[in-house]
Order: C-alpha cells, then sequence, then structure tokens
C-alpha cells in the first residue's frame, strides 16, 4: 500500500493521504454538480500515444458539438507507441486540419526525479516512473514489448507514411523547450473543471497528480481505456478443426501483450507501459471508468463495418481514418485482421462521451456500453514481496524505499525487467506468471470500487449492416459536416506537384563513389549537405544507408528525402538499416538507451530542432506498403561500380555490407571503407 510519496516540499504519510483521498472525492462530486448544474460544456484533456486507434477517438471527440464537449487539451504519452518528436507534428497537423490551433500539445520536458522521490518540474514521461532519474536517459523495461519497425513505433511514428501524403502541414511545429506536458496539465485542468481521458501509459498523470494533488478537485472523471480485468483474449485460438499440433498463443489470456504473453499473459498495453504510474491513478480517488479489453474484444472492426466505412468518407478526417485502417488492414500480421483488430481507443471515447451526456441528462447509463462496478487494482510487482532480487529500483539498495513506500508492501516484490524475464518464465508453458500491468479484481484496502465497461452494446437498428450502436456513432460524427476538417494536403497546396529532380550528369566526370552510412543525427545531415556541395568530379554520392539504432528514430528517414529534394538529389537512394544493434534482441535498446530522449536527444533529431517541418517535402517517403527493409542503392550495377567507397558516419553494421553485396552481386573485396571524422568545422578522412 502507498504510504505517501514524496516531492520536492511535501511527504503525505499514509494516513493524510487516505484522508486527502475522502476529501477530493467530494470535492470532486461537488465540482461536478456545479459544473452540470451550470449546462457549460465539458472540458475534456487527452493523454495518447497516438496510436492509429488514438486518432480515431481524437477526431472522434473533436467531431462532438463544441456546446457539449470542449477538448482543452492534447498531452502525448512519450514512452509507448509513438516518439514524441514524430508524434507532436503528427497532432499539429490533424489540430490544423481541423481548425483548433487553439488546442496546446505538451510534449516532453527536461525534468527528473531525484533519487530521494524529489520530483522536480516538467518531467518529460520519457520513461516509466519506476526507471526515471534526473536525465532522459534510460533502458525500455515495458516499453521493448512494443515492435521498432512495421507493426510498431516505424508504422505509428509515420502513420504507415499516410500522414505526409495526406494531412495539412499546419503552421504549429515542435518548438525546443516549449509546452511541456506538465505545464498544458497544470494550466489546462487549474482552468476549471475537466474531464480526463487516459488513452496510453499513465506516466504523465501519474506525475500531475503527485506534484500537484491540490488540483484533482478539478478533475471530474477520468475515463481509461486499459487493462484487462475478467477478459479472454479471442486471438491466438487454434480453430476448432485444428490438429493436435496447433499450439494456442494468446488464446483466453487476460492481456493483449502478443510479444510478452510467454512471461506475461495478464497485462494490457497502456497499463503495462508504466504500472507503477497506473496505479497511482487508480488510486487517486478520482471518479473512473474502465474501458478494458474485457469490452473492447466485443467490438472488432469486422468487415462490415470496414466496407461500410469504405462507402462513407465524406469528409477529410473520414478519409483519413479509413486510409489509416485500411493500411493498418494491409499489413497485419495475418489474415485474421477482422476479429483481430479492436476499436479501443474510439470506443473508449464514445463510452466517455455517452456517459458525460447521459450524466448530465440525470439518466446515468450509456449507449454503448454496458457497465458495472468492480473492486479492482493494478498489480505493479509480483510475490513474494519484500525480496529484494535487483528488479525493483524502488526498493533495492535503499535504506528508504523511493516515494515513501512500505517496506513489504505491495510495490516491494519482483518488477518485470523485460520481456524475457527469466523470473516470469514457467518451466514447461509458453504461459508466463507475472502480473505486472494486470488490472485484477482484488479485495480489502487494496481494492478500488470503479465502473467498468464490460461489453458493447449491439445496434438496435436490427436491419442495419452494423451490429454494434458505437459504429453508427462512428460513421455518424466522421462523416458529419459540423466541425470538419477544412483541407488535405493537396486542398492547402493545389499548385504541389510530385516532380522528382534529379541532376543531368550526362557529360560529367565522376570522383569517387560513395555510399554515406550515418544515423540522422543533425550533425551528419550538415555533413551530408557538405558532401553533396562537393563537385561530382571529386565525390559522387550513390546512395545514403540509415540505422534507427542510435541518435534519430528510424521514422525520420522521411527527413532525409526532404533534404535531398531540396538538394535536387532525388536520384540518390536511400535504404533503411537494422533499428537494433547486431547481436541484440529485435525488441529491446540495448546500446540506444544511453541517448537522451528529450533535449539534445531523440526529440531534438526526429525534428532537426523543430526545423525539419521548413523543408521541402519530397514525393518520396517511406510507406508501409511498400516497405522492403534494404532497399539498397539499386542504381549501381558492376559497370559503373568501380572502386567504391564507403564513407561512415553512424553505425555500419557487417549486415549492411553483407545485404548490400548480395543486392549488387558483388564480390566482398569491391567494397572498401572509408571512414571519416565528422565535425561541425569540417571532416576529415582518416
Amino acid at each position: 500500500m502507498v504510504s505517501g510519496w514524496t516531492t520536492k516540499t511535501t511527504t503525505m504519510s499514509l494516513h493524510k493521504w487516505r484522508a486527502a483521498v475522502l476529501a477530493a472525492a467530494f470535492v470532486v462530486a461537488g465540482c461536478a454538480a456545479v459544473e452540470a448544474a451550470a449546462g457549460g460544456p465539458r472540458r475534456i484533456l487527452v493523454d495518447t500515444d497516438t496510436d492509429t486507434d488514438d486518432l480515431l477517438a481524437l477526431l472522434y471527440i473533436l467531431k462532438q458539438n463544441r456546446s457539449e464537449f470542449d477538448l482543452k487539451a492534447v498531452t502525448i504519452n512519450a514512452n509507448a507507441w509513438s516518439d514524441a518528436g514524430h508524434a507532436v507534428n503528427h497532432l499539429y497537423d490533424i489540430l490544423y486540419m481541423m481548425g483548433r490551433d487553439d488546442i496546446p500539445v505538451g510534449v516532453g520536458g527536461d525534468g527528473g526525479i531525484s533519487n530521494s522521490g524529489t520530483i522536480h518540474p516538467n518531467v518529460g514521461g520519457y520513461l516509466p516512473l519506476i526507471d526515471q532519474g534526473m536525465s532522459r536517459i534510460g533502458g525500455c523495461r515495458y516499453r521493448q514489448a512494443i515492435p521498432l519497425e512495421g507493426g510498431g513505433r516505424l508504422d505509428i511514428n509515420t502513420n504507415f507514411g499516410i500522414r505526409r501524403g495526406f494531412l495539412p502541414q499546419g503552421h504549429r511545429g515542435y518548438t525546443p523547450l516549449h509546452q511541456p506536458t506538465a505545464q498544458v496539465m497544470i494550466d489546462t485542468i487549474s482552468a476549471g473543471p475537466t474531464t480526463v481521458i487516459l488513452i496510453g501509459a499513465h506516466t504523465n498523470f501519474a506525475i500531475f497528480l503527485m506534484t500537484h494533488p491540490h488540483l484533482k478537485r478539478n478533475v471530474e472523471h477520468i475515463y481509461i481505456m486499459g487493462g484487462g480485468v475478467r477478459s479472454k483474449n479471442p486471438t491466438g485460438c487454434c480453430p476448432k478443426n485444428a490438429t493436435t499440433s496447433c499450439m494456442p498463443e494468446q488464446c483466453g489470456d487476460h492481456g493483449n501483450l502478443f510479444t510478452s504473453y510467454s512471461t506475461n499473459p495478464n497485462s494490457e498495453f497502456n497499463i503495462f507501459g508504466d504500472p507503477f504510474a497506473a496505479y497511482q491513478v487508480f488510486h487517486s480517488g478520482i471518479p473512473i471508468t474502465l474501458v478494458p479489453l474485457d469490452a473492447t474484444n466485443t467490438i472488432p472492426i469486422n468487415e462490415e463495418f470496414f466496407y461500410e466505412f469504405q462507402r462513407h468518407q465524406s469528409t477529410y478526417e473520414a478519409q483519413y481514418c479509413f486510409k489509416s485502417l485500411k493500411m493498418a488492414r494491409d499489413t497485419w500480421f495475418n489474415d485474421r485482421f477482422y476479429t483481430s483488430y479492436f476499436m479501443w481507443d474510439s470506443f473508449t471515447a464514445g463510452v466517455a462521451i455517452s456517459s458525460m451526456r447521459n450524466d448530465k441528462n440525470g439518466e446515468f447509463g450509456n449507449d454503448f456500453a454496458e457497465l458495472e462496478y468492480m473492486n479492482i487494482t493494478v498489480i505493479t510487482s509480483n510475490k513474494p514481496y519484500g525480496v529484494h532480487d535487483g528488479s525493483n529500483p524502488l526498493f533495492d539498495g535503499r535504506t528508504t524505499p523511493k516515494f515513501g513506500l512500505q517496506k513489504g508492501g505491495v510495490h516491494s516484490g519482483h518488477v518485470q525487467t523485460g520481456i524475457t524475464d527469466s523470473f516470469c518464465r514457467i518451466k514447461g508453458s509458453n504461459k508466463g506468471r507475472c502480473e505486472d500491468g494486470y488490472t485484477k479484481e482484488v479485495s480489502g484496502p487494496e481494492s478500488v470500487h470503479i465502473r467498468v465497461a464490460i461489453k458493447a452494446k449491439p445496434n438496435v437498428d436490427m436491419n442495419s449492416p452494423l451490429d454494434r450502436e458505437f459504429f453508427k456513432s462512428f460513421l455518424e460524427a466522421l462523416n458529419g459536416l459540423e466541425n470538419s476538417g477544412s483541407f488535405d494536403f493537396k486542398a492547402q497546396f493545389p499548385f504541389y506537384r510530385e516532380i522528382l529532380y534529379k541532376p543531368d550528369f550526362k557529360h560529367k566526370y565522376f570522383g569517387k563513389s560513395v555510399i554515406v552510412d550515418m544515423d540522422m543525427s543533425p550533425g551528419d545531415f550538415m555533413s551530408l549537405i557538405y558532401l553533396l556541395k562537393a563537385p561530382i568530379e571529386v565525390i559522387d554520392v550513390k546512395g545514403i544507408l540509415v540505422s534507427g539504432n542510435g541518435w534519430a528514430n528510424v521514422a525520420s528517414i522521411d527527413i532525409m528525402y526532404d533534404i535531398l529534394h531540396m538538394m535536387g538529389r532525388d536520384d540518390i537512394p536511400v535504404g533503411r538499416g537494422n533499428t537494433t544493434a547486431l547481436g541484440t534482441p529485435s525488441l529491446g535498446c540495448h546500446y540506444v538507451s544511453i541517448i537522451p530522449q528529450g533535449s539534445g536527444g531523440l526529440i531534438d533529431s526526429d525534428t532537426l530542432y523543430g526545423l525539419a517541418r521548413s523543408l521541402p517535402r519530397s514525393p518520396r517517403r517511406y510507406t508501409a506498403e511498400n516497405s522492403v527493409n534494404m532497399v539498397l542503392l539499386e542504381t549501381l550495377t558492376i559497370q559503373n561500380f568501380g572502386s567504391h567507397w564507403l564513407l561512415k558516419f553512424g553505425r555500419l553494421s557487417k549486415s549492411s555490407l553483407i545485404q548490400m553485396r548480395r543486392s549488387l552481386f558483388l564480390p566482398m573485396d569491391l567494397l572498401q571503407i572509408w571512414p571519416i571524422s565528422c565535425s561541425l568545422t569540417g571532416m576529415q578522412f582518416l
């Protein structure tokens, strides 16, 4: 049980904490009554990881009548499915399309948490609370469950490549050190009663609650998509006519961690992203409605809904959502998309809107979901409690637990160290035993009485092809003329043409042929521009390899395309290399974890300190449908290869060289490495 936490000025005892929770509950109820009586619009803050289903949820909320529901702020959960630099500009473009540049977007922050538990201002939420120190450097204990490439962060950061081809470019963009998440939350919630919708990990909001407990009185209600209580995962099951050799995967699990059910079959991605933070939110004393997998598993994007959506795309926002869903379907890892992709966050938005509307009218029901109350907690560590095995930084090596936690309490057990944690494995079974992030029904002092959606309601219109009531509401909202988007990219720039600029070198003498390998840091781009400015008679850049395990996330390959377009060198092919270092798992951050995620690190590289927005937009971009891990140097042939040289800026892996040789059908001895030292003042060939 939490006995309190230490902030910059306050350490709350267990007694004071319980008293504060009770007082906050009464104050919140009073505020809600005043707001309802006043008849004003519900003020909403959404904290999102900008996954595809989050975009559907956000646009559904934006389409509501603003006299009823007014979205006041969006904050970015930066330790889950998207990376902060890509997510913030994505949201700016969506809000610009919808004519809502008035909505602030909170992203990042460079504050930290001291070893003693002091929470400094503007913690950016890049790391789960349990691993957050004074810097923005850290591992990926929970986040490694999320794939890095296809179906994971690469596709989410780019929205499968659709974002750059469809959305208009907003006037706002990422600016270093501006609008940190914590400050946006403080400003929004302190301005008046606010409903908070959490559709990602809970890191940001937990930090807000821990540092500003006096502002809990302004939080009317929390709606959460996350967890699985009594849920039974319908995916990964063997068909009825399967042979005895069929091994069920996630079938019947409470959770949906498709990369980690062998160690943790109980957790769902949003809660697993930061279990300790989720515990703080659930135990805050603020009224909560939880929309877990129990409910979302009953509303898959079935074939009937998909094709009905395909027929109804009368607004830009409807088109963008459908294109996103279609690409998710077309790139799905198996042929069971219609039974395994669910309306997770958009359904939560619908439940929230319906509950707020009905509660205001005194009906206390929900049009889209069946609800019931349950006693729940969030599991943050595994039994036995009080055994220090090096997995739990809140207790291990400490005479006093961090945040004033209770010795031997529910937070003091083994904390899952990663998706392959041997502690979590059961010998002879493909299902693990860890429960980190499990939203579990319990009794006693650990339980929290909350409202839970258990099932999506069927469509009341029996003649409709849509079998869920929310499907109808969703399509009506997105296709409604009210609060519609103003334009897409083509409408914003009607004279833009996708033209590839390629120089004419017919009568030129070519110098040394080079291949550039880089990790897309700002310094790498400066060096590349320097090379491109050199006479072709001296250096002939034949191709570029980019890696995603350095100073930028791999989705920043689009910046590379834009720079080449600006330089008139659309003839230079770009190959995408590994996203993890050789000899390390494909899910993880073994070496890249030493690179800061905040200022001076990944967020600045992924945006070129905000300057990437000013580059001309190349016709080339990453697209999931055309993606191949190594599309290397298709213009090179043995006839013009001669003695090629390779400039090494970033991490050049042996596999990159081998793949290059295979792609070009060349003997390995023709590839020579010419390393160079790059600096802001120039380059030195070694």
